[in-house]
């Protein structure tokens, strides 16, 4: 951090005349050391954690807020970049790129608060301060509710059980030194619990377990801290001129307003409460004929809707889980950016990283051209936060010789008992496609300034990429080659290819309500100008508002809301996945409009104007060069079933 103020100072107190070079150049210049430190802490940081590496998390992480506020509050430096700023359209010899970082530059430091004065200057320090630690504190007290949490089965607790969800139950009690099987609150192992297990007690304990995470009296509450969080950043907002945080993030996001939000969140809404409601009924008539007389519970509905596919689809995913092995679908991944982008996978078994379950490949591309380097880490264990994300140990650029990137995936996949196959829902491989299209939008990122590259994007736009690159993993062809049943070695047969195409929107009246329900709420805590003094009664408050059906809960409540309160960003931004929805929904469009989900034209447009473009020009405009024309809501809402 010294050596990066000092680097800035240099810039600020240059005597010559401010200029793209001696400025904007050397601001993305400076840091360099910094930043590598920093990107090495943080993947430790998130999955390979303990007591020492979180207390030095929590010391550092409001050092380096005021550290960055130090250098967005530096008045001589904002001097210098408003002046090459003002001077924009006279100034020669710069390439587009250039204008957009000049651009991009100069709205990041007024967003800081550049010209606050005074008080309110050092009065955003403190908040965004105060914010990085409430932040650190949040993410962590949901980690160690994760952590500490187990649910011992007996042999005669495992009735409905399928094998692959047992075997995983005895690795994660083996993991934790005990014997026998548990439930933890991995999702890889709570989800199939919930939605197999013939325990109504049992299933009622873990998720009340994987529901109250954050919200329980002691150390670990994060109810005050996302009281205080809210409160902060509505100050902020109004620090820097803002009728509300939603406001402030919004103005520089693809949605611009929160009323644009508001409109596709509520009419995608409305249709799903709508079929949530009618489904809700369909699965009380099952419970009340298998004799369960009581009402639809939220820790039901998994259970339930399970029996409901099996009766009217003919298959579980209990029965589809042996094709989707993970190593063959760490391959499909390989194969379809192979066959799009001309990618190259080459495994390197003695490259070590923070655990031995991480591995590592050499990316290279058309003639041997080394593209980067890319990390995959998929088993869930205690010193891991929960989730699954991607991150860069190093970004792509073109300064200097440029950079190649190094690019990882975080998981958190049961992992099996010795000797066994690991296995993935169709929902955990379509996580593992997910992140893997964000690691693509880094690996194939093709610019010159570090802050323009990869996923530094609109909020609202980063997802495109990867829920794109989520629609080729039911492609026939990648099902064909790489869903292979783990004892018989034989293709994923037609007829249940079948089933699983007709019953893709079986259940998409819970996914929705779960997820925009979430969506909603984390708008409206964010859309006050005051924030609320009782979050958790606001939340209730807006869920009532909105009709919440009594057997659904948001995807993610307040207390363990590690998207919006571990960090600000997807704060008044989780309706961003909904966003990027209506977009790669229209986006693999184009490709089935040319009747090959390969087609190399569009393919090519793809990684020119998305995958390699990184933030180099306004995400609309990009879209456009790709699609021809801005999307509607008509894709999302076919491709939703609704």
């Amino acid at each position: 951090m010294a050596k990066h103020i000092s680097e800035i100072e240099k810039i600020a107190e240059n005597p010559n005349h401010p200029d793209f070079e001696n400025t904007i150049a050397a601001l993305e210049r400076s840091g360099r050391d910094l930043s590598r430190v920093a990107s090495i802490f943080y993947a430790l940081a998130g999955a390979e954690t303990g007591p020492e590496l979180e207390a030095v998390e929590r010391a550092v992480s409001p050092l380096l807020s005021r550290h960055d506020s130090a250098i967005s509050l530096n008045a001589a430096l904002f001097r210098r970049i408003e002046t090459v700023y003002e001077a924009r359209r006279t100034a020669g010899g710069l390439s587009a790129e250039d204008r957009r970082l000049l651009d991009r530059t100069y709205t990041g430091f007024l967003r800081s608060g550049a010209r606050l004065v005074g008080g309110d200057r050092d009065r955003l320090a403190e908040v965004d301060a105060r914010l990085s630690t409430l932040g650190t504190q949040f993410s962590q007290n949901v980690l160690s509710d994760e952590r500490d949490f187990v649910l011992p089965l007996d042999a005669g607790d495992l009735a409905g059980l399928p094998d692959f969800l047992v075997s995983a139950m005895a690795g994660a009690a083996a993991e934790r030194g005990l014997t026998g099987h548990v439930v933890t609150l991995s999702r890889s192992i709570i989800v199939p619990f919930l939605s197999f297990s013939e325990r109504r007690d049992l299933r009622a304990r873990a998720f009340a377990a994987w529901t109250a995470r954050g919200e329980r009296p002691g150390p670990t509450d994060n109810r005050p801290i996302l009281a205080e969080i809210l409160q902060l950043r509505a100050e902020k907002a109004r620090l820097l001129g803002y009728a509300s945080f939603a406001h402030y993030k919004l103005d520089d996001a693809m949605a611009k307003s929160p009323g644009a939000v508001r409109t596709l969140l509520e009419e995608v809404w409305d249709k799903a409460r709508e079929r949530a409601l009618r489904d809700a009924e369909a699965l009380k008539r099952i419970a009340i004929a298998g004799g369960d007389h009581e009402p639809l519970a939220p820790s039901d509905w998994r259970f339930y809707a399970e029996k409901r596919r099996r009766t009217e689809f003919a298959f579980d995913d209990a029965a589809l889980k042996p094709y989707f092995q993970l190593e063959h679908m760490i391959e499909a991944a390989f194969d379809v950016a192979n066959r799009l982008f001309g990618l190259t996978f080459e495994r390197l078994p003695e490259a070590t990283a923070w655990h031995p379950d991480v591995r590592v490949w050499t990316v290279t591309g058309a003639g041997g051209r080394k593209v980067g380097t890319f990390l995959g880490d998929y088993f869930a264990r205690p010193s891991k936060r929960s989730g699954a994300w991607m991150s860069a140990l190093r970004r792509q650029h073109g300064l200097d010789g440029g950079q190649t990137p190094v690019i990882y995936n975080v998981m958190n996949f049961a992992k099996p008992a010795d000797g066994q196959t690991a296995l993935l829902s169709v929902d955990e491989a379509k996580t593992l496609f997910h992140e893997f299209g964000h690691a693509l939008h880094g690996l194939l990122s093709a610019v010159t300034w570090p802050s323009l590259a990869g996923t530094s994007v609109a909020r609202d736009f980063v997802e495109l990429p990867s829920q794109l690159f989520e629609h080729w993993l039911t492609v026939p062809s990648i099902l064909e080659r790489h869903a292979l049943h783990a004892q018989t070695g034989k293709p994923l047969p037609a007829e249940l290819v079948a089933r699983m195409e007709s019953a893709r929107g079986f259940d998409t009246g819970f996914d929705t309500v779960e997820y925009t329900s979430s969506a909603l709420v984390d708008l409206a805590l964010h859309e006050a100008a005051e924030a609320p003094a009782d979050p958790a009664a606001r939340e209730a408050e807006i869920l009532k508002g909105l009709g919440m059906p009594a057997a659904i809960t948001m995807r993610h409540r307040s207390p363990h809301f590690a998207h919006i309160f571990a960090g600000d960003g997807y704060s008044a931004g989780y309706y961003s996945y909904m966003w990027s929805e209506v977009l790669d929904a229209d986006a693999f469009e184009a490709f089935e409009e040319t009747g090959d989900a390969f087609d190399p034209a569009t393919a090519e447009r793809l990684l020119r104007n998305v995958y390699s473009a990184g933030n180099s020009d306004e995400p609309g405009v990009l879209y456009e060069r790709f699609r021809g024309r801005l999307p509607t809501t008509a894709a999302l809402l076919r491709k939703r079933g609704l």
